[in-house]
Protein backbone atom coordinates (compact mmCIF):
# COMPACT_ATOMS: atom_id res chain seq x y z
CA UNK A 1 0.00 0.00 0.00
CA UNK A 2 1.22 3.47 -0.91
CA UNK A 3 0.94 6.16 1.78
CA UNK A 4 0.15 9.52 0.22
CA UNK A 5 -0.04 12.93 1.81
CA UNK A 6 -2.19 15.75 0.53
CA UNK A 7 -1.26 19.27 1.57
CA UNK A 8 -1.55 22.94 0.67
CA UNK A 9 -1.73 26.29 2.34
CA UNK A 10 -4.78 27.59 4.16
CA UNK A 11 -7.60 28.16 1.66
CA UNK A 12 -6.03 26.04 -1.09
CA UNK A 13 -8.94 23.59 -1.12
CA UNK A 14 -7.05 20.47 -0.03
CA UNK A 15 -10.13 19.13 1.80
CA UNK A 16 -12.23 19.54 -1.36
CA UNK A 17 -9.60 17.62 -3.35
CA UNK A 18 -9.44 14.93 -0.64
CA UNK A 19 -13.24 14.50 -0.86
CA UNK A 20 -12.91 13.76 -4.62
CA UNK A 21 -10.42 10.98 -3.81
CA UNK A 22 -12.93 9.64 -1.24
CA UNK A 23 -15.58 9.45 -3.98
CA UNK A 24 -13.10 7.23 -5.87
CA UNK A 25 -13.04 4.88 -2.88
CA UNK A 26 -9.77 6.05 -1.35
CA UNK A 27 -9.84 6.40 2.44
CA UNK A 28 -8.65 9.76 3.79
CA UNK A 29 -7.19 10.50 7.21
CA UNK A 30 -7.94 14.13 8.10
CA UNK A 31 -5.08 15.14 10.41
CA UNK A 32 -6.69 18.33 11.81
CA UNK A 33 -9.88 16.47 12.77
CA UNK A 34 -7.83 13.63 14.25
CA UNK A 35 -5.67 16.06 16.27
CA UNK A 36 -8.82 17.69 17.71
CA UNK A 37 -10.21 14.25 18.63
CA UNK A 38 -6.91 13.04 20.14
CA UNK A 39 -6.56 16.20 22.25
CA UNK A 40 -9.80 15.15 23.96
CA UNK A 41 -9.56 11.32 23.89
CA UNK A 42 -5.85 10.56 24.38
CA UNK A 43 -5.18 10.61 28.14
CA UNK A 44 -1.38 10.94 27.86
CA UNK A 45 -1.69 13.73 25.31
CA UNK A 46 -4.19 15.60 27.53
CA UNK A 47 -1.79 15.35 30.48
CA UNK A 48 1.07 16.77 28.39
CA UNK A 49 -1.12 19.66 27.18
CA UNK A 50 -2.19 20.40 30.77
CA UNK A 51 1.44 20.31 31.95
CA UNK A 52 2.44 22.75 29.20
CA UNK A 53 -0.56 25.12 29.27
CA UNK A 54 -2.16 24.66 32.70
CA UNK A 55 -4.92 22.46 34.12
CA UNK A 56 -7.58 25.06 33.25
CA UNK A 57 -6.96 24.55 29.52
CA UNK A 58 -9.57 21.77 29.87
CA UNK A 59 -13.01 22.44 31.29
CA UNK A 60 -14.75 19.20 32.39
CA UNK A 61 -12.57 17.25 29.95
CA UNK A 62 -13.31 19.60 27.04
CA UNK A 63 -10.38 21.50 25.56
CA UNK A 64 -10.85 25.28 25.64
CA UNK A 65 -9.75 25.84 22.02
CA UNK A 66 -10.27 29.61 22.13
CA UNK A 67 -8.00 29.92 25.16
CA UNK A 68 -5.35 27.64 23.62
CA UNK A 69 -5.47 29.60 20.33
CA UNK A 70 -4.98 32.86 22.21
CA UNK A 71 -1.99 31.41 24.09
CA UNK A 72 -0.18 30.10 21.01
CA UNK A 73 -1.20 32.36 18.13
CA UNK A 74 1.30 35.18 18.60
CA UNK A 75 3.83 33.15 20.57
CA UNK A 76 6.11 31.08 18.30
CA UNK A 77 7.66 29.22 21.26
CA UNK A 78 4.28 28.14 22.65
CA UNK A 79 3.03 27.20 19.17
CA UNK A 80 6.17 25.15 18.62
CA UNK A 81 5.67 23.50 22.04
CA UNK A 82 2.04 22.62 21.22
CA UNK A 83 3.06 21.19 17.84
CA UNK A 84 5.87 19.15 19.43
CA UNK A 85 3.30 17.59 21.79
CA UNK A 86 0.46 17.00 19.30
CA UNK A 87 2.22 16.13 16.01
CA UNK A 88 3.96 12.90 17.12
CA UNK A 89 0.69 11.54 18.55
CA UNK A 90 -1.24 12.43 15.37
CA UNK A 91 1.49 10.95 13.13
CA UNK A 92 1.42 7.68 15.14
CA UNK A 93 -2.40 7.61 15.00
CA UNK A 94 -2.34 8.16 11.22
CA UNK A 95 0.21 5.39 10.78
CA UNK A 96 -1.92 2.96 12.81
CA UNK A 97 -5.00 3.96 10.79
CA UNK A 98 -3.14 3.47 7.49
CA UNK A 99 -2.07 -0.06 8.50
CA UNK A 100 -5.76 -0.98 8.86
CA UNK A 101 -6.72 0.08 5.30
CA UNK A 102 -6.88 -2.37 2.39
CA UNK A 103 -6.95 -0.06 -0.65
CA UNK A 104 -3.99 0.24 -3.11
CA UNK A 105 -3.17 3.62 -1.55
CA UNK A 106 -4.41 5.84 1.28
CA UNK A 107 -4.40 9.60 1.79
CA UNK A 108 -3.47 11.73 4.77
CA UNK A 109 -4.78 15.29 4.47
CA UNK A 110 -2.76 17.76 6.53
CA UNK A 111 -1.64 21.39 6.26
CA UNK A 112 1.73 20.74 7.93
CA UNK A 113 2.99 17.55 6.26
CA UNK A 114 6.52 18.87 5.74
CA UNK A 115 6.65 21.10 8.82
CA UNK A 116 5.55 18.32 11.21
CA UNK A 117 7.95 15.72 9.82
CA UNK A 118 5.01 13.57 8.67
CA UNK A 119 6.41 13.53 5.11
CA UNK A 120 9.10 11.07 6.24
CA UNK A 121 6.33 8.50 6.91
CA UNK A 122 4.78 8.94 3.45
CA UNK A 123 5.69 7.56 0.02
CA UNK A 124 4.28 10.44 -2.05
CA UNK A 125 2.84 13.90 -1.41
CA UNK A 126 0.19 15.73 -3.45
CA UNK A 127 0.18 19.53 -3.23
CA UNK A 128 -2.93 21.61 -3.84
CA UNK A 129 -1.96 24.99 -5.27
CA UNK A 130 -4.12 28.11 -5.37
CA UNK A 131 -2.89 31.66 -5.96
CA UNK A 132 -2.80 33.81 -2.84
CA UNK A 133 -5.59 36.26 -3.80
CA UNK A 134 -8.12 33.43 -4.19
CA UNK A 135 -6.96 31.78 -0.95
CA UNK A 136 -7.43 35.06 0.95
CA UNK A 137 -10.91 35.52 -0.55
CA UNK A 138 -11.93 31.93 0.37
CA UNK A 139 -10.77 32.19 3.99
CA UNK A 140 -12.39 35.61 4.47
CA UNK A 141 -15.70 34.12 3.29
CA UNK A 142 -15.34 30.76 5.09
CA UNK A 143 -14.24 32.09 8.49
CA UNK A 144 -15.85 35.55 8.26
CA UNK A 145 -12.55 37.29 9.12
CA UNK A 146 -10.61 40.27 7.78
CA UNK A 147 -7.92 40.17 5.12
CA UNK A 148 -5.33 41.09 7.77
CA UNK A 149 -6.41 38.15 9.94
CA UNK A 150 -6.06 35.80 6.95
CA UNK A 151 -2.61 37.18 6.14
CA UNK A 152 -1.57 36.73 9.79
CA UNK A 153 -2.53 33.05 9.58
CA UNK A 154 -0.74 32.63 6.26
CA UNK A 155 2.43 34.20 7.63
CA UNK A 156 2.71 31.27 10.04
CA UNK A 157 2.73 28.71 7.20
CA UNK A 158 5.54 27.51 4.96
CA UNK A 159 6.04 29.43 1.72
CA UNK A 160 3.58 27.99 -0.81
CA UNK A 161 6.04 27.80 -3.73
CA UNK A 162 8.56 25.98 -1.53
CA UNK A 163 5.85 23.56 -0.35
CA UNK A 164 4.80 22.77 -3.94
CA UNK A 165 8.45 22.13 -4.96
CA UNK A 166 8.61 19.42 -2.29
CA UNK A 167 5.48 17.66 -3.60
CA UNK A 168 5.48 14.71 -6.03
CA UNK A 169 2.22 15.86 -7.66
CA UNK A 170 0.59 19.31 -7.81
CA UNK A 171 -3.11 19.94 -8.38
CA UNK A 172 -4.08 23.48 -9.42
CA UNK A 173 -7.28 24.60 -7.72
CA UNK A 174 -7.81 28.04 -9.24
CA UNK A 175 -11.46 27.68 -10.35
CA UNK A 176 -10.17 27.73 -13.96
CA UNK A 177 -8.63 24.27 -14.34
CA UNK A 178 -11.02 21.36 -13.68
CA UNK A 179 -10.21 19.42 -10.51
CA UNK A 180 -11.66 15.99 -11.35
CA UNK A 181 -9.42 15.26 -14.39
CA UNK A 182 -6.34 16.25 -12.35
CA UNK A 183 -7.40 13.96 -9.49
CA UNK A 184 -8.19 11.08 -11.88
CA UNK A 185 -4.74 11.34 -13.50
CA UNK A 186 -3.00 11.08 -10.11
CA UNK A 187 -5.40 8.34 -8.97
CA UNK A 188 -4.59 6.23 -12.04
CA UNK A 189 -0.84 6.80 -11.59
CA UNK A 190 -0.98 5.75 -7.92
CA UNK A 191 -3.04 2.64 -8.75
CA UNK A 192 -0.40 1.66 -11.35
CA UNK A 193 2.43 2.26 -8.87
CA UNK A 194 0.63 0.16 -6.23
CA UNK A 195 0.28 -2.76 -8.66
CA UNK A 196 4.04 -2.91 -9.32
Amino acid sequence: MIKVGITGGIGSGKTTVAKIFEVLGIPVYYADDAAKRLMIEDVVLKEKIEQAFGKDIYDNGILNRAKLSTLVFNNPEKLSLLNSIVHPVTIADADKWMQQQTTPYVLKEAALIFESGASTQLDKVIGVFTHIELRIQRIMQRDNISEDAVKARMSKQMDEAEKMRLCDYVITNDEQELLIPQVLKIHEDLIKKAER
